[in-house]
């Protein structure tokens, strides 16, 4: 697979690695232990548009978000870390 990175272009992936979902809320400190757990262990594991946050490890070393379909790989997005997610509809 080949990662789009926003700052140096079309790499391997080996020189990057997935930081997991992207958008994901912290609950606020008032928060249950339910809440809090769920927060902390439970992701969704959706088959289809999957937005991932990922680092260029061993290149420029930035952070940035793609949308990637989980079962063909195919990305349809590559967006900065502090960007909306774009449409997850193709």
């Amino acid at each position: 697979m080949q990662l789009n990175c926003p700052f140096c272009g079309p790499r391997p992936e080996n020189e990057f690695h997935c930081g997991g979902t992207t958008g994901i809320v912290r609950p606020s400190l008032e928060c249950d232990d339910e809440t809090w757990g769920a927060y902390l262990y439970f992701r969704a594991n959706p088959k289809g548009a999957h937005a991932e946050r990922w680092r260029h490890t061993y290149g420029c070393r930035q952070w940035f978000n793609i949308l990637r379909d989980t079962v063909t790989h195919e990305i349809t997005a590559v967006y900065g870390i502090t960007e909306v997610c774009p449409s997850r509809s193709s």
